[in-house]
């Protein structure tokens, strides 16, 4: 492993994969990760579809207008979605168990990409929930936060250059704060 700050650093999102297929280690290392990550009173709301059938990647890379076609050339995608009559935070929940699957993934070396799928749409105007309900029979108490897609990098990005880091953001004891 490297160190966390090279981590995040080198962390893109990747929308371009190869064809290679990940291992059975890999995939077991990106769920444990998942299923390790932290929820509100540890209410554990999430829930997750592992899909590698390239026929349901095709159905899936189609759940919004834009922005999702390239799951279709991904070995993997991990549907999250939670219950929110489990955790009035399911959001929250699901969107830091999606972002423990990317850093796990780019641990592995492994290039990865989050669908936004809760409050988006696909080409026919379908709320994108709906549409990934409907392909994977998702039980509807569940709500869709993201896909996220992951293989093999398909091509090389550089790592975030710190020099943009928008420091003007931060504030200091109060907002406009020095």
């Amino acid at each position: 492993m490297e160190q966390f700050s090279d981590l995040i650093k080198n962390r893109r999102s990747m929308r371009k994969f190869t064809e290679e297929e990940l291992t059975q280690e890999e995939v077991v290392a990106l769920l444990r990760a998942a299923l390790m990550s932290p929820s509100s009173k540890r209410t554990n709301s999430w829930q997750f579809v592992v899909v590698d059938d390239r026929e349901t990647l095709q159905k899936l890379s189609r759940c919004k207008e834009m922005a999702s076609s390239f799951l279709a050339d991904a070995a993997l995608g991990i549907v999250v979605m939670a219950d929110p009559l489990a955790s009035d935070v399911w959001i929250e929940d699901a969107a830091i168990a999606s972002l423990m699957i990317q850093l796990q993934a780019e641990d592995l070396g492994l290039g990865s990409c989050w669908i936004q799928v809760r409050e988006r749409f696909t080409a026919d105007g379908v709320p994108s929930g709906d549409y990934v309900h409907d392909v994977l029979d998702i039980p509807l108490q569940l709500q869709v936060l993201s896909i996220i897609a992951v293989g093999h990098k398909g091509m090389q990005r550089k790592p975030f250059n710190e020099e943009h880091l928008q420091w003007e953001k931060v504030h200091i004891n109060k907002y406009g704060g020095q």
